[in-house]
This record gives structure tokens, C-alpha cells and sequence, in this order.
């Protein structure tokens, strides 16, 4: 059951358009918010927007390439433009993880990938941060980082380096703001049952039966709206006393 915790406030989510985002910004709207679907991915994006708006919900889509600074400000604006302010922000955009060893990464996607999951997250913390100290009242922001941002992972060097940035970067941002009752704070998935997993085990030849135990004490993936209600706790006033910490919700992977 979801409550209308969020009710009067406006969120935004980015890379809403599938998986954790898509499940997060639903799931922030049965929640009573207002909430912009802000992705690259325009087709899928609007079609979250619409399915939100025809189940009563509020949402409104917006294009965004977070590695751009103009497209994230642009964002921001859109927000405050269509809903009047701006309360919440989930920054959940990432690009799939690189495959190869330290050796052999291939540079162009380095910096494709540092482009979107780490100075995207920067800029959206820039940009979030400046919206709500103009309007004065606090809010709430959510990273999302990953287990690799704790517990690396071979063959993947720019994303375990980007998702422990993200951790870095939220703890900053948190001691920067927190007396403006500006609240940051991460949650880091575990093995998530999303598209973007589901190309990992195609890639890698892999199926859950035989990966999942490897990844998680409960011995399944996790459903992407599992994460997103750790998103809605850290957004919803019930954990106004919780900043610059992180939510590992990944089945006790990082435990051992």
C-alpha cells in the first residue's frame, strides 16, 4: 500500500523512461507527487507520463541529456515552469557498465560513461541544490550509486569508479547543505531485475538460477520497485533526520 506521503510536492526523476527510474516515478505518483519524467529516451519517456496521467496521477515528460549542463538547468526549469516548484530529486540516469579488464578499457566509452553517471549526477546536484536554495524551504535528493560503489566488480573500472564518485559526492553535498534542510542521500541497488541486467546475462551468458546467489543472500534479483520505495522513504518527511548516508538495498551482497 503507498500512502500520499509526497503529496503537494513536486520530483524529479531522471532516467524514468524503464526500470528502477520508470518504477520510481510511478511509484512517487501513486505517492500523491507531482513528477517529471525527465530521460533522453523520448518515446518510452512520455508513455511512463501518459500511463501516470491516465491513472490519476500528475507527470509531465521532459528530454534531457544529463551530461550537457544546458539540458540539465532546462530540466530544472521545466519542472518549475510546469509544477511551480521543485521538492524532490531522484538522480537515477547511468549508462550500462563497461565489460573489460583495467588493460584493455576502451577509453571512448570511459568517457562516455563518466560523462552521464558522474558529472550527469554532479550536474544535477548542481542544479537541484540551486532551485531549491532559491525557494528556501530544504528538500530532499536521492543518488542512486550501486554495490559497485562499494564492492568493485572485475571488468568494470569506469562504473565501480563513477558509483563510488556518486557515493563521494553525496556526502558532500550533504555536509555542504544540510543546514539549509537540504537532505542527500544514495541508495545503492544490488542485482535489480531491469533491462539493463537482463543485457548483462544475455552478453555474459548467464541466467538467475545460477548468477543470483552469487549476488544476493535471498537468492533472487530484486524488483526495481523495491528500490524505488527506499527512493520514496528518503524523499517522504519520515526520514527527515537522514542525510548523507547511504540505503544498500541488495540482499546483504555487501555484508560479506
Amino acid at each position: 500500500m503507498t500512502f500520499p506521503v509526497l503529496e503537494d510536492k513536486v520530483a524529479i526523476v531522471t532516467g524514468a523512461a524503464m526500470g528502477m527510474g520508470e518504477a520510481t516515478a510511478r511509484l512517487f505518483a501513486e505517492a500523491k507527487a507531482k513528477v517529471v519524467i525527465a530521460d533522453f529516451n523520448e518515446e518510452k519517456g512520455n508513455e511512463v507520463a501518459e500511463s501516470i496521467k491516465a491513472a490519476g496521477g500528475q507527470a509531465a515528460f521532459v528530454k534531457v541529456d544529463i551530461s550537457k549542463s544546458e539540458d540539465v538547468q532546462a530540466m530544472v526549469k521545466f519542472a518549475v515552469d510546469t509544477f511551480g516548484r521543485l521538492d524532490v530529486a531522484v538522480n537515477n540516469a547511468a549508462l550500462t557498465p563497461d565489460d573489460k579488464p583495467v588493460a584493455e578499457f576502451d577509453e571512448d566509452y570511459w568517457n562516455r560513461l563518466m560523462s552521464v553517471d558522474l558529472t550527469g549526477t554532479a550536474l544535477c546536484l548542481k542544479y537541484e541544490i540551486k532551485q531549491l536554495e532559491k525557494q528556501g524551504n530544504g528538500g530532499s535528493i536521492i543518488n542512486i550509486s550501486s554495490v559497485s560503489g562499494f564492492r568493485p566488480q572485475p571488468n568494470n573500472i569506469a562504473y565501480v569508479a563513477a558509483k563510488h564518485g556518486v557515493v563521494g559526492m553525496t556526502k558532500v553535498a550533504a555536509m555542504e547543505y544540510g543546514p539549509k534542510n537540504i537532505r542527500v542521500n544514495s541508495v545503492a541497488p544490488g542485482a535489480i531485475d531491469t533491462p539493463m541486467l537482463r543485457g548483462a546475462l544475455e552478453q555474459f551468458g548467464l541466467n538467475e538460477e545460477e548468477y543470483a546467489p552469487q549476488l544476493s543472500l535471498l537468492n533472487r534479483f530484486g524488483a526495481p520497485k523495491e528500490i524505488a520505495q527506499a527512493s520514496l522513504w528518503l524523499a517522504s518527511d519520515a526520514s527527515s533526520y537522514v542525510t548523507g548516508t547511504t540505503i544498500h538495498a541488495d540482499a546483504g551482497y555487501t555484508s560479506r
